[in-house]
């Protein structure tokens, strides 16, 4: 447990445990009745050789030896080790895999830019980019090579990443208590894994600046009234009125101003005391303490203060900084590139460009033209990013795209984001695995299993299954295993407030109870107790694949 929180993967065994995992926890969750509903007899067997264990280790130690590639940076202790060349001038790549050719954080411009807003005035909207370019960053350079070396290590099948948050962000629901509450949730999700899988987890929030939205169409027809869609309260607003969804720049000053607010109280409580490990048993949520999660995660943490004093009579320091703090970081769908032009910023450091927005920037399927203006922008910019993929996407393709925006495959540059529900993932996953296996490609692998498990009511309210999304992330951790590859994460929309937007769980949410505190802005999320109860489900599933050599120290 100490290894797993101060981010040290386990030394590797001689010889692989191919025996169970010891009983962790005694929680009563019902993982064995949800993996007996799953087969393992997939289409990832097809891929697989006959000796699965010798296809297995030899992608993990081809992992292992990426890893320490020469121009990795996998050294969240020292990021910035690898800036020494006295003369960077001409350079075509960036120390972090960015592709620097012919690029400028301008040159997206000259593309094609699909899911833009239609703004009335351009003189306005022009003003309020400038006075975002005045402003100072909202990250800063450091913190994001800090990222990539953190993500690098997990790519190499040493930690674990937990992407959480808002679908989109509000400007009505910003309140103190609710980013604190949404930042607790995903500490007690954190430890739970932690405890459970014994690797670390890198922790990211959709927070900060997740308030654009892609949208099928850019109209909307109510009751034979027609107006812009909805696409985020940093463009226009929810209400269906001609006034709230015209699109205001002001509002982009009121998005960058919110996301420098909510970036203070993050900076905070990760190093101010809040995420001390000697608090994890006062993170339980008020409204959560009479539950079966809440009781769950109460067990858990008397468990992990009893291994804290352990620590302490052994003589193991308690005040390491990673037992009193923690790494938290940002993380946004970079839509509005005008935006993100603004706040792209000169590193004095590197002289490389980096967003500023946040320290992880991904690009959405809608979005992801090879020619198109955001793989333009994205391929410069010297931050870890994200492409969502799909069941749609072609394994070639996907080689090149990764190819494009990462020419000199440094690992933790860039990560996959599958989302397709659990039945296609089984189907489609394995074949894009194996394109960037065969390709050689330092990928990390995160799962979103929230976009392929949306549906609608009778009544024409979206809502997600728990059990549809339990079962996407089993599936994801079952083809990997397969595979001989590292499940690295999973990507949640999820919030800390009690909210009925998702049905399912041990809170036994119904599609009667939706009405009772559905708040979103756009798409359902997983409540505070939906979410832990996820985080125990993986927990259990990764401790068992750790068991099997599966994933961490013991591969």
């Amino acid at each position: 447990f100490f290894h797993a929180c101060t981010t040290r993967p386990a030394p590797p065994r001689r010889r692989r445990d191919t025996h169970a995992a010891p009983e962790g926890l005694d929680r009563s969750i019902r993982l064995r009745a949800a993996m007996a509903a799953m087969t393992l007899g997939s289409v990832a067997t097809r891929y697989a050789s006959s000796n699965t264990t010798a296809l297995r280790s030899s992608r993990r130690a081809v992992r292992r030896a990426r890893a320490v590639a020469p121009r990795a940076v996998i050294s969240s202790s020292k990021p910035d080790a690898l800036y020494t060349a006295g003369d960077r001038a001409g350079k075509q790549i960036s120390a972090t895999g960015a592709s620097l050719k012919d690029w400028a954080p301008d040159s997206w411009q000259a593309r094609e830019a699909l899911q833009q807003p239609n703004y009335e005035s351009k003189e306005t909207l022009d003003a309020a980019l400038d006075e975002i370019a005045n402003r100072p960053p909202l990250v800063f350079a450091g913190e994001a090579r800090n990222l990539q070396a953190q993500l690098a290590n997990a790519a190499a099948g040493n930690a674990f990443v937990l992407f959480g948050g808002d679908c989109a962000e509000s400007f009505a629901e910003f309140r103190a208590d609710n980013v604190r509450d949404t930042y607790r949730v995903l500490l007690q999700m954190s430890v739970v894994l932690m405890y459970g899988a014994g690797i670390p987890v890198v922790k990211l929030g959709r927070m900060a600046g997740q308030f654009a939205k892609p949208r099928s169409e850019d109209l909307e027809t109510i009751n034979g009234v027609t107006l812009p869609s909805y696409r985020g309260d940093n463009i226009n607003g929810c209400d269906f009125t001609e006034a709230a969804r015209r699109p205001d720049p002001q509002r982009l000053l009121r998005a960058y101003d919110q996301s420098c607010s909510t970036l203070n109280l993050l900076r905070a409580f990760s190093q101010g005391g809040y995420a001390s490990m000697q608090r994890v048993s006062k993170w339980n949520l008020d409204f959560m303490e009479d539950s079966e999660r809440g009781a769950e995660y109460r067990k858990l943490a008397s468990n992990v203060d009893a291994a804290i004093t352990f620590m302490n009579a052994c003589g193991i320091d308690e005040d390491n900084p990673a037992m009193k703090s923690t790494d938290f970081f940002t993380a946004h769908e970079a839509l509005h590139l005008g935006y993100e032009e603004k706040l792209t910023r000169l590193d004095s450091t590197t002289e490389e460009y980096y967003g500023c927005s946040a320290h992880f920037l991904w690009c959405g399927e809608r979005t992801r033209q090879p020619e198109g203006a955001h793989m333009e922008y994205f391929r410069g910019i010297s931050n870890p990013i994200g492409i969502k993929i799909s069941d749609k996407s072609d394994g070639d393709g996907v080689v090149s795209l990764v190819k494009s925006l990462n020419p000199e495959n440094v690992p933790g540059r860039i990560t996959l984001i599958s989302r397709m529900g659990a039945e296609k993932l089984r189907v489609h996953l394995p074949r894009l695995i194996q394109s960037i296996e065969d390709a050689g490609l330092n990928v990390l692998w995160v799962a979103d299993p929230m976009h392929g498990n949306t549906v609608v009511t009778e009544t024409g309210v979206k809502t997600r299954p728990f059990e549809r999304i339990r079962d996407e992330v089993m599936a994801f951790f079952e083809v990997h295993e397969q595979m001989g590859t590292h499940p690295g994460g999973v990507h949640l929309e999820m919030t800390g407030q009690d909210v009925t937007e998702c049905t399912g769980g041990t809170a036994e949410v119904t599609i009667g109870d939706l009405e009772l505190r559905y708040l979103t802005q756009c798409d359902p999320r997983l409540n505070a107790s939906q979410a832990l109860e996820l985080a125990f489900l993986m927990s259990d599933a990764l401790g068992k694949m750790r068991g099997r050599g599966a994933v961490g120290g013991n591969r």
